[in-house]
C-alpha cells in the first residue's frame, strides 16, 4: 500500500471514524445501554471529513487533467450539501421527536457515508498512482 493511501487511512478515515468508534466504545462499556450504538450525526461527521479532505487534497495536487479536479470538487461540494441537510434533520429530530424518522435517517447517513468512503478511496488511489508515476 502506498504512503498516500496509508496517510489517508490514518489521518482521514480513522480520524473521521472517531465519533462512531467513541460511541461504540461508550455503548460497549455502559451498563444500561440507553444510547444508540449508531447515530446518524456520527456518520454525517465522517462523510464531511472525507469530502473536506478530498477537496483539500485535490486543490493541493497538480493534476494535468483539470476537468477531473473540477468534477471531484463538485461531487464533494454536493455531498457536503447533502450532509448539511442530514445534520439539520438530525437536530430537528432530536429536538422534535416524531418529526423525523431517525431510523431512516440513520440508514441514509450510513449509506451516504459508505458512498463517500468509496469516492474518497478512488480520489486517493488516483493521487497515489499519479505521485508514483512522477
Amino acid at each position: 500500500m502506498s504512503n498516500v493511501k496509508i496517510k489517508w487511512l490514518i489521518y482521514t478515515v480513522l480520524v473521521g471514524l472517531i465519533p462512531v468508534l467513541s460511541r461504540a466504545l461508550i455503548w460497549f462499556i455502559s451498563q444500561n445501554r440507553t444510547m444508540d450504538f449508531f447515530n446518524a450525526a456520527d456518520f454525517v461527521v465522517f462523510g464531511l471529513i472525507l469530502h473536506i479532505s478530498n477537496i483539500n487534497e485535490i486543490e493541493h495536487f497538480d493534476d494535468p487533467e483539470r476537468s477531473w479536479k473540477t468534477t471531484h470538487n463538485g461531487i464533494s461540494i454536493a455531498f457536503i450539501s447533502f450532509y448539511s441537510v442530514l445534520f439539520a434533520c438530525s437536530l430537528l429530530g432530536q429536538s422534535n421527536p416524531g418529526l423525523i424518522d431517525m431510523g431512516a435517517m440513520k440508514y441514509a447517513a450510513i449509506a451516504l457515508s459508505l458512498t463517500s468512503f468509496g469516492i474518497s478511496y478512488s480520489v486517493y488511489r488516483r493521487i497515489a498512482k499519479l505521485r508514483q508515476d512522477t
